[in-house]
C-alpha cells in the first residue's frame, strides 16, 4: 500500500539532495550490523573488554538524568491543563479493568504522582545533589494547548513554568535537554482525529513544535522531537496495553509509525530551516531498543540473520529512515508486506538525516517488546555495549549518540535502598565506557533514569525507577536520596571509574623460605597395583608346554614379605606430577575413617598408614615439605569423612567424638609425625557446621570442633613439639566479604557480623587477644567467643521470642585449653561475596524455616559486573583484591606475630587443557598476596594452589584427568614460572634446578638402568683387565727369583716354607691350575 501525503516540503528539492549527499559521507553501511555479533568480544575474562573497565569519560561528558510530564508533573487539571490520552485511559474503564495493561493497579493515576508542577524547585535542588550536567525534561502539551492546536493561545501558567525551570537550569549550570513529546499527546486530538493515526497530526506537531522552539530555543540547546515512537505505535495502537489503548487493526501500527517519522522530519526540517542559524541547537529523536544475542552458536549466520532481523524490526523500524537511506529495512518490508506504508523517493530524500546525533532509550519498558516483532527464537540481552557497537556498525561511526534513557526499576517496597539497581546501572555505565574506550563509539552523554519516582504508565506505582524516592503517601511528596542516587552523584564526581589501588601492580618476590605448595583434599590410598615380586608366595614355571605361560608350582609356598614403600605403583606417579609444579610443599588429607573405620584404635587398618608413611617418605626423598590435614570433611560422604560409628553416634554434636579425635591426632602424630613440619587439625570447621540444620546444632558442632582442635593442639606442643618440631593449626574457608549496598549502614553492620561468624568465630577463642598481645611481642587468646557475636544472637534471641542465647559457653579448664593453640594462621580463599542482611520476622509468628540455616542472618549474593569462570562451572567470581583484603582484615585483627598462611586457593575452570581462567587467577592472586606482604605488612608464609589434579566432575586440578591418564594444564607453567621467578636468586632455587634435571632423567629411567649397566660393566672389565696386567708382571718378575730354584715336580704351596701341603691344599692347587698359569724352568 503506498500512501502520499498531503503535505510537501517547504524548501527545494536540490537542497534535499544536497543534505542527502551530505549525510551519505557520515552513515554506514545497512547490514553492517550482523559484524556486531560475528566479531564479538570473546568470553576470555582476561580481555581487558570481557572485565570491569577502570577508567574515566571524556572531559565534558554529559553526565544527566531526566523525567517525563506525565509520570511526575501532577496537577493533571491546574492552570486551563486540557486530558491528555494517558489521562483518560487511566481515568476510563479499559486501564482499571486491566485490559490496557494487566500488572497497573485498579486506581492508580497520575493526578498527582510527584506533584513536579508544583514542587519543581525541589527537583532542581535534587539535581544539584547528584551534580548532574544535564536534566532531560518533556513539556506537557497538553498544558501548553489543552486542544492540541498550537495556532491558538497557549496556557500562560505553563508557559511560565517551564520559562522558569529552564532559567533555573541554566543558572545551576545544568543544560536542558528538552522533549517536545512524551506519549501524552492530548485527548482532544484523539479524539478529533483518531490520534497518531491520522497524518493530519504531522503538521498539528508542528506548529507545537515551531511554539516551543521561538518560545525557549535560545535557552535550549538539545531538542528532542517525540520519545520511543515504538512503544507509541505497537503498544498504542497495536496490544492496547498503552494509551490510546486501541488494539485490532493490523495496519494501525504501521501508519502511526509512518505518521510519527514524518512529523519528526517535519519539525527537525523547520528547525533546521527557521531556528538553527540563530540558536545554534541540535534536534534528535529518542529511539528505544532491545538487544539481541543468539542463543545458540553465534557463528551461525542463520541466528546472526535472525538477530539482525530482530533489531531492524524495532530500532531499525525507525531509525533506518532517519540515520539509514530513508527508507524501511529490506527484511521489514518483505515481513510486513502489504501492512507497512511506503515512502516516496521524495519522502525518502526528505526524512534520511533528520537527526543531529543518535538519542538511544535502553530499559525496561523496550525488553518486554511484542513477540511477533521482537523476539525471533533469540535472547533479549541487557548488553548495552552490543547494541551501541551495533548502532556504530550499521549507521556509520562518525555518529554522535545521546543515551537519551537508561536505568532499571525496583519493587515498589524497596524503598530508598535499591540495592539492584545500582548494580544494574553500574553494569550500563561500565558498557558505555567500553563502547567509548574499546569500541570507539561516540557516547557524549548519560541520562540516568529517573530522577524522581513516578507514575510508571501501566505498571502504576508498583515499580520505581526514580533516584530519589517519592512517598507518595505524604501531601508534601517528600523527597529522598535513595543509594542509587549516592552511587550515581560519586560516578559523577569521579567521571567514572578511575584506578585504584586494585588496579596497580607492584614489583618484588616473597621469601626464600615462601611455602610454595599445592593444596589437595584427602590422598586416595591405592594399595593396588603393587610390584608381586617379594609379596607372591608362588613358584612358578615357564614354558613347560611351550606356550611361554607361567604356571604355578603346586605345594611350594615361598617365604614374602610385606610392601615396601617401592612397591605401591601410585605414590611415585603421583608425586611425580607435584614434583614437575616445582613447588616446595604438598598439602593433603589423611582420610581419618580409612585408618580407623571404627573409630578407636583397634581398628587401625596398618596398610593405610604404611602407605601414608610412604608418600611421606618418597616426598622426603624428592626434598619436599608436607603439610597434612588430619580429618578433611566432605558432604560426598555420607558421614562426612569421619568413621560411620562416631557419625551414628551424633558426630561433633557428641562430646565423645572430641575425644576420639583426640586419639585420632594422637597415632598421626606418632607414627608421621617424623616426616611433617605442618599439621592442619580440621579443615574448614566453619563450612562444616553448615550440614547441621538448626543454629543452635551450628553453634554446638561448632563448640566441639574448637575443643577438639585445642585438645590436638595441647597434645603435640606436650608429647611431640620438642622432637619433631612442627606448627599446628586449623584452616579456615576465608572468603572475602563486601557490603551490597556500601551505602547502608545495615549492609555493612552485616558484613562485619558475617566475618565474625565466618572466622572470628574460630580464631577469637585462639588468638581473641592477639591484637594486645602483639603490642608486646606475644601470641595468645582469650578463649570466648567474640563479644559482638554473643551480642547479636541475644538481642535475636529475644526478638524472635525464644529463650536465651543458643551459644554455648567454654568453661575456665576449655578457656585455658584453647587460649593461643595456634601454631600459624591457614586460610582458605576462593572468592569474595556480597552481603545484605536478611530482616529479621515478626516476633509474633516467625516461620519455622527461620530457626534454620545460619545464625548470621546475611544473605550472599555477588557483583555482576566481576568477571567469574565459565557457564557449566561454579561461576566462581574472580576478585583478586578480597584476598588481599581478608588477609588485612585477620592482620589487623589478630595480629602479625603469627604467619599466614593461604592452604588452598583455586578456581574451578572447565577448559580441559588451556585453563586461561586459571592461569590468570593464579598471576592476578599472587600480585594481590605481594601487596598484602609488602605494602601491608602481612606476616605472610605461603601459597598453596588448589589443586593437584581434576576429580569429582570439578575442575579445580591443575592436571587433567583423561581417560585415566594426566595432563598438564597451561596453569602448572605458569605457577612454575612465577615460583621460578622468585625463587631464583634463593640458594635452594639452585638446588631445585637441578632436581629439574633429575626429573628428566627419572622420566627415562630404562635408558638410565641401562646406562649404569654399562657404565658398570665397563668399569669391572676395566678392574680385571687392570688386576691380569698387575699379575702378569709380578709373575715375570717372580720367575728369575725363587721360581727358577723350585725342584721340578715339588708342589707348589700357599704354606710358609717349612710348612708341609696339606692334601686338600694341593687338590685345591691342581684345580685352579687351569686358571693359574705357574712358569717353570
Amino acid at each position: 500500500m503506498r500512501i502520499c501525503p498531503s503535505f510537501h516540503p517547504s524548501f527545494p528539492s536540490l537542497a534535499l539532495l544536497l543534505t542527502a549527499s551530505v549525510w551519505v559521507g557520515t552513515a554506514g553501511l545497512l547490514g553492517e550490523g550482523r559484524r556486531q555479533w560475528l566479531h564479538a568480544p570473546s568470553r576470555d575474562i582476561t580481555n581487558q573488554s570481557q572485565v570491569f573497565l577502570h577508567g574515566t569519560f571524556p572531559p565534558g561528558f554529559l553526565w544527566g538524568t531526566g523525567t517525563s510530564a506525565h509520570q511526575t508533573e501532577g496537577a493533571w487539571d491546574r492552570d486551563g491543563k486540557g486530558a491528555s490520552v494517558w489521562d483518560h485511559f487511566t481515568h476510563s474503564g479499559t486501564f482499571r479493568d486491566g485490559q490496557g495493561g494487566a500488572d497497573a493497579a485498579t486506581t492508580d493515576t497520575a493526578d498527582v504522582s510527584s506533584d513536579g508542577y508544583v514542587r519543581w524547585q525541589e527537583d532542581v535542588q535534587a539535581l544539584s545533589y547528584l551534580g548532574v550536567r544535564s536534566y532531560s525534561f518533556s513539556l506537557s502539551w497538553p498544558r501548553l494547548f489543552p486542544d492540541g492546536d498550537a495556532s491558538a493561545r497557549p496556557r500562560p501558567g505553563a508557559v511560565r513554568h517551564y520559562s522558569r525551570l529552564i532559567d533555573q537550569l541554566r543558572a545551576r549550570g545544568v543544560e536542558p535537554v528538552v522533549t517536545l513529546h512524551h506519549w501524552d499527546l492530548p485527548q482532544a486530538l484523539q479524539e478529533r482525529y483518531g490520534g497518531w493515526r491520522n497524518h493530519s497530526l504531522v503538521g498539528l506537531f508542528d506548529s507545537y513544535a515551531t511554539f516551543c522552539f521561538r518560545t525557549y530555543g535560545a535557552r535550549v540547546r538539545y531538542w528532542i522531537t517525540m520519545h520511543n515512537p515504538y512503544l507509541v505505535a505497537v503498544q498504542g495502537y497495536g496490544t492496547g496495553e498503552h494509551a490510546p489503548g486501541e488494539k485490532g487493526d493490523p495496519s494501525a501500527p504501521f501508519m502511526v509509525a509512518h505518521n510519527l517519522i514524518r512529523a519528526h522530519a517535519k519539525a527537525w526540517h523547520t528547525y533546521n530551516t527557521h531556528f538553527r542559524p540563530t540558536q545554534q541547537g541540535q534536534v534528535s529523536i529518542v529511539l528505544g531498543s532491545h538487544w539481541m544475542v543468539p542463543r545458540q552458536d553465534p557463528s551461525r549466520s542463520a541466528n546472526v540473520d535472525l538477530c539482525q532481523q530482530s533489531m531492524e524490526a524495532v530500532l531499525g523500524w525507525f531509525a533506518s529512515p532517519i540515520f539509514g537511506d530513508g527508507d524501511y529495512p529490506t527484511t521489514l518490508k518483505a515481513r510486513q508486506r502489504g501492512l507497512l506504508p511506503e515512502f516516496t523517493p521524495e519522502e525518502r530524500l526528505w526524512v534520511r538525516g533528520t537527526a543531529d546525533f543518535f538519542a538511544l532509550s535502553f530499559g525496561p519498558n523496550n525488553l518486554r517488546l511484542d513477540r511477533s516483532l521482537g523476539h525471533y527464537r533469540q535472547m533479549v540481552s541487557l548488553d548495552l555495549r552490543g547494541l551501541l557497537g551495533w548502532i556504530k556498525r550499521e549507521y556509520g561511526g562518525q555518529l554522535k549518540v545521546l543515551l537519551a534513557e537508561v536505568g532499571w526499576f525496583s519493587e515498589g517496597s524497596a524503598g530508598r535502598e535499591d540495592t539492584e539497581a545500582i548494580y544494574v546501572t553500574k553494569n550500563f555505565i561500565n558498557k558505555v565506557l567500553k563502547a567509548i574506550v574499546l569500541d570507539g563509539v561516540q557516547v557524549f552523554g548519560f541520562t540516568a533514569w529517573s530522577l524522581l519516582d513516578g507514575f510508571e504508565w501501566t505498571s502504576g506505582y508498583s515499580i520505581r525507577r526514580g533516584l530519589f524516592h517519592v512517598d507518595f503517601s505524604h501531601p508534601n511528596r517528600t523527597r529522598l536520596p535513595k543509594t542509587t542516587a549516592q552511587f550515581y552523584k560519586q560516578v559523577i564526581s569521579d567521571n567514572g571509574f578511575p584506578g585504584d589501588e586494585t588496579t596497580q601492580e607492584v614489583n618484588g618476590g616473597f621469601p626464600c623460605d615462601f611455602h610454595w605448595g599445592v593444596a589437595d583434599s584427602s590422598l586416595q590410598v591405592h594399595l593396588h597395583p603393587v610390584s608381586p615380586q617379594f609379596t607372591d608366595p608362588h613358584l612358578y614355571s615357564w614354558n613347560l608346554t611351550g606356550d611361554g605361560s607361567l604356571r604355578p608350582v603346586r605345594g611350594v609356598r615361598l617365604l614374602t614379605r610385606e610392601p615396601q614403600c617401592s612397591d605401591y605403583l601410585a605414590i611415585r606417579g603421583h608425586l611425580r606430577l607435584f614434583e614437575s609444579t616445582a613447588a616446595s610443599h604438598y598439602h593433603f588429607a589423611l582420610n581419618w575413617s580409612l585408618i580407623l573405620p571404627r573409630g578407636d584404635l583397634a581398628s587401625l587398618d596398618p596398610q593405610a598408614l604404611r602407605y601414608y608413611r610412604c608418600v611421606l617418605t618418597e616426598l622426603h626423598k624428592q626434598g619436599r615439605e608436607a603439610m597434612i590435614t588430619l580429618y578433611y570433611p566432605t558432604q560426598r560422604d555420607p558421614n562426612l569423612g569421619m568413621p560411620g560409628k562416631l557419625h551414628a553416634s551424633g558426630g561433633w554434636l557428641n562430646q565423645s567424638t572430641v575425644e576420639a579425635f583426640q586419639e585420632y591426632a594422637a597415632l598421626c602424630y606418632r607414627e608421621l609425625g617424623p616426616w611433617v613440619h605442618y599439621w592442619i587439625t580440621i579443615n574448614e570447621p566453619n563450612r562444616l557446621v553448615d550440614v547441621y540444620l538448626s543454629g543452635e546444632e551450628q553453634h554446638r558442632a561448632a563448640h566441639n570442633l574448637l575443643l577438639a582442635h585445642a585438645k590436638a593442639w595441647r597434645l603435640y606442643e606436650k608429647e611431640h613439639s620438642s622432637q619433631q618440631g612442627a606448627l599446628v593449626s586449623l584452616a579456615l574457608h576465608a572468603d572475602w566479604a563486601e557490603p551490597a549496598n556500601p551505602f547502608l549502614e545495615s549492609h555493612i553492620t552485616s558484613t562485619q557480623r558475617f566475618l565474625l561468624f565466618e572466622l572470628g568465630r574460630f580464631l577469637d577463642p585462639l588468638l581473641g587477644g592477639a591484637r594486645e598481645g602483639a603490642r608486646r611481642g606475644e601470641k595468645g587468646g582469650e578463649g570466648a567467643y567474640p563479644e559482638e557475636m554473643r551480642a547479636y544472637l541475644a538481642e535475636r534471641a529475644r526478638v524472635l521470642g525464644v529463650p536465651g542465647s543458643p551459644l554455648p559457653r567454654f568453661t575456665p579448664q576449655e578457656r585455658e585449653e584453647l587460649r593461643g593453640a595456634m601454631g600459624f594462621i591457614a586460610l582458605n580463599h576462593f572468592t569474595t561475596r556480597l552481603i545484605s542482611p536478611r530482616p529479621l520476622p515478626a516476633p509474633q509468628s516467625p516461620s519455622p524455616q527461620y530457626h534454620l540455616g545460619p545464625n548470621h542472618d546475611c544473605l550472599l549474593q555477588t557483583d555482576p559486573t566481576w568477571p567469574s569462570s565459565r557457564p557449566g562451572s561454579l561461576g566462581q567470581a574472580l576478585v583478586p583484591w578480597g584476598l588481599r583484603r581478608v588477609l588485612g582484615w585477620v592482620s589487623q585483627r589478630y595480629g602479625r606475630v603469627l604467619p599466614v598462611i593461604i592452604t588452598a586457593c583455586g578456581i574451578d575452570d572447565q577448559a580441559p587443557v588451556n585453563d586461561i581462567i586459571r592461569q590468570h587467577y593464579c598471576k592476578r592472586y599472587l600480585q594481590e598476596a605481594l601487596k598484602a606482604r609488602q605494602l601491608d605488612g602481612v606476616n605472610l608464609g605461603g601459597f598453596y594452589a588448589w589443586k593437584l589434579q581434576d576429580r569429582h566432575g570439578d575442575k579445580f586440578g591443575l592436571f587433567a584427568s583423561l581417560q585415566h591418564q594426566s595432563r598438564p594444564k597451561g596453569s602448572v607453567a605458569v605457577y612454575r614460572e612465577v615460583i621460578a621467578n622468585t625463587t631464583a636468586a634463593c640458594p635452594a632455587g639452585e638446588a631445585r634446578a637441578t632436581c629439574h634435571v633429575c626429573a628428566r632423567l627419572w622420566e627415562n629411567k630404562p635408558l638410565l638402568f641401562l646406562g649404569t649397566c654399562l657404565l658398570l660393566s665397563a668399569a669391572m672389565l676395566a678392574t680385571v683387565a687392570a688386576v691380569a696386567v698387575r699379575r702378569r708382571r709380578r709373575a715375570a718378575r717372580a720367575g728369575g727369583g725363587r721360581l727358577g730354584g723350585r725342584r721340578a715336580g715339588a708342589p707348589v704351596c700357599a704354606a710358609p716354607r717349612r710348612m708341609t701341603c696339606q692334601p686338600w691344599e694341593k687338590r685345591g692347587l691342581h684345580r685352579a691350575a687351569d686358571r693359574i698359569r705357574v712358569v717353570q724352568r
